[in-house]
């Protein structure tokens, strides 16, 4: 291909004006494309059907824009072109670009008129421009809604910990009771009915454990551990599920050698609940795979399963207690949520991603050494 940086005149003041008609009209409907909005990806064939128009010959112009990990061209581009091109300015250097070719076969330098190469290198400034602008403002909502979700999650944090609080006094009663009957009655009857009672009571009384993990309420025991000690640990307990769902796991660590500043059994509880969960999606013959990597202030652990994933749209309700996609009596809708509230006890965060090409990945971030 030949880069054509600038060259040619136009034989007429007609032919001058039309042009100029055209260029104008390019950066009218750029800026109308900009204000509506929408995502930058269905935004590109817009913008290069516009700049397309622009051109002199625009029935044979081809447009090229590669932006960031984005590359659109308006039609295939033969084996060899001529081409005018701008650069795309964007932050952390992206390689960015905008190209107008024709076919080499029947264009030569010639056919570029230099108010083109002109007209180019503007609508590669706005380019960058409006999608500095939008990625500024897309980071802004994200913010803002980890915001909104937070002080969602911090409300239902002391309303469950009220909760927790209230109900472990009554199912302490009923518990002590029950078991005061059952040890005093001689009626075979009496004691199997209180048998289910004193039952109900313990998952009961569960619950309540869980809902005070979430709420940061549990008493925690800060030692330093070595991470993959306790990890392999977990995961040989919970071998024969993988074994009954069909499934394997692979666990990889950075560091064998790691030792972390942790509540090893809430840590523990932490890979359970997430680890189960992902047994329960996954298909059979399916990998899981545990990775756990740090730097020099963090120690990162991923669970990537390869199941049906999780709706973006549900991304901020499955920490929340009770919120389950599992059917009616398959779960209460506290696992994820008593791992989201040992991981804020622990100062630490988690995400939720999509695991590609299928599955879901959670992420889990925690001090190497203890903050609190």
């Amino acid at each position: 291909m030949h880069f054509i940086k600038l060259k040619m005149s136009v034989t007429s003041t007609e032919e001058k004006l039309r042009e100029r008609v055209k260029e104008l009209t390019c950066m009218y409907q750029l800026s109308t494309v900009f204000v509506n909005g929408g995502s930058f990806d269905e935004m590109l064939p817009e913008i290069i059907a516009t700049v397309k128009r622009a051109w002199r010959f625009s029935d044979d112009a081809i447009v090229e824009l590669h932006i960031d990990k984005s590359q659109i061209v308006s039609s295939p581009l033969p084996e060899n072109t001529i081409f005018q091109a701008a650069i795309i300015s964007l932050p952390d250097s992206k390689k960015s670009y905008i190209k107008v070719h024709y076919d080499a076969r029947k264009y030569s330098a010639d056919d570029f008129i230099e108010d083109e190469f002109h007209l180019l290198q503007v609508v590669a400034a706005e380019i960058g421009r409006f999608y500095e602008i939008k990625a500024d403002k897309d980071q802004i909502i994200k913010l803002e809604s980890g915001l909104r979700r937070m002080d969602r999650l911090n409300i239902l944090g002391e309303i469950t910990a009220g909760i927790a609080h209230e109900l472990n006094t009554p199912l302490g009663n009923i518990l002590g009771f029950g078991e005061l009957i059952k040890m005093r009655s001689k009626d075979k009857q009496i004691s199997q009915d209180i048998e289910k009672v004193i039952n109900a009571a313990i998952y009961s009384r569960e619950i309540v454990k869980k809902l005070m993990f979430f709420s940061c309420e549990m008493p925690y025991n800060m030692e330093v551990i070595n991470i993959k000690q306790v990890t392999e640990q977990a995961l040989k307990f919970l071998e024969p599920n993988f074994k009954k769902g069909g499934l394997s796991y692979k666990f990889e660590i950075q560091n064998s050698n790691l030792n972390v500043q942790i509540d090893s059994v809430q840590f523990t509880q932490i890979l359970f609940n997430i680890i189960v969960n992902a047994i329960y999606v996954s298909p059979s013959g399916a990998q899981i795979k545990i990775i756990i990597y740090n730097d020099d202030e963090f120690c990162f652990t991923e669970i990537a399963d390869e199941g049906a994933g999780i709706a973006e749209a549900i991304h901020e309700k499955i920490f929340e207690p009770f919120f389950t996609t599992k059917p009616f009596g398959e779960g209460t809708g506290l696992g994820l949520s008593v791992v989201h509230g040992i991981i804020k006890s622990h100062k630490g965060e988690i995400s939720v991603s999509a695991n590609l090409p299928k599955g879901t990945v959670f992420k889990i971030k925690l001090p190497i050494k203890s903050l609190l």
